[in-house]
């Protein structure tokens, strides 16, 4: 929790409890279904927690904003983005029920009323969003497959609407016939050696009605 202090020193009193109870919160429910891997649970503020908010380092959302996370897990990145971001609403999606279950108890035990849950695949979610985030679910020209048609019409950040990707390792294969792709390197905004190869990708996405 310290380690999410050093890098978030503004949270309120209310964020600090929350990011508090997630530890104890995915002990418990990791025990009944593993979403989580031992060695992960055991550093679960750095890989997970402080992992999925590398995305808040590249862009703050706004009051009112929406954002889908896909394949969701064990509910990350979205809860602890929803956590820092109040006033947006988070949409959860994961194909895998009892990852569900344990993001729901999760989401739950925080309070948090800004998410939502949802059992399907991405492409059965008929909605639009300002952002979609994901933690490397799959390959970027497959995970875009997936999402076309769900962004937003109307623009509220400085970045454009889009995708916000959590990945690692070279990326210049993947994303070579992506020109408007932004790779943000997390090493620039934590010192930790786990942070070494990770970036968040930031990739526009037109409306499409």
């Amino acid at each position: 929790m310290d380690l999410i202090h050093q890098y978030f020193p503004d949270l309120t009193d209310e964020q600090i409890v929350q990011f508090q109870k997630l530890e104890h919160l995915y002990q418990d429910w990791n025990l009944k279904i593993n979403v989580v891997s031992r060695k992960d649970i055991d550093e679960l503020y750095l890989r997970h927690v402080l992992h999925s908010l590398g995305i808040a380092k590249v862009m703050r959302f706004k009051s009112g904003s929406h954002i889908l996370d896909v394949g969701t897990g064990g509910g990350f990145p979205g809860i602890p983005l929803a956590i820092l971001h109040p006033d947006s609403e988070f949409h959860l999606v994961d194909s895998i029920a009892k990852k569900l279950k344990v993001v729901n108890e999760v989401v739950d035990g925080l309070g948090l009323t800004n998410v939502k849950t949802t059992h399907s695949r991405v492409e059965e979610i008929d909605e639009q969003f300002d952002f979609i985030v994901s933690r490397a679910v799959a390959a970027m020209p497959t995970f875009v497959h997936w999402v076309k048609g769900k962004i937003a019409k109307t623009q509220r950040h400085d970045l454009k609407n889009g995708i916000l990707y959590l990945k690692g390792g070279d990326l210049s294969e993947e994303l070579k016939t992506y020109q408007t792709a932004t790779i943000y390197n997390l090493s620039d905004n934590f010192k930790d050696l786990f942070f070494e190869t990770k970036k968040v990708v930031h990739l526009p996405l037109k409306y499409r009605g």
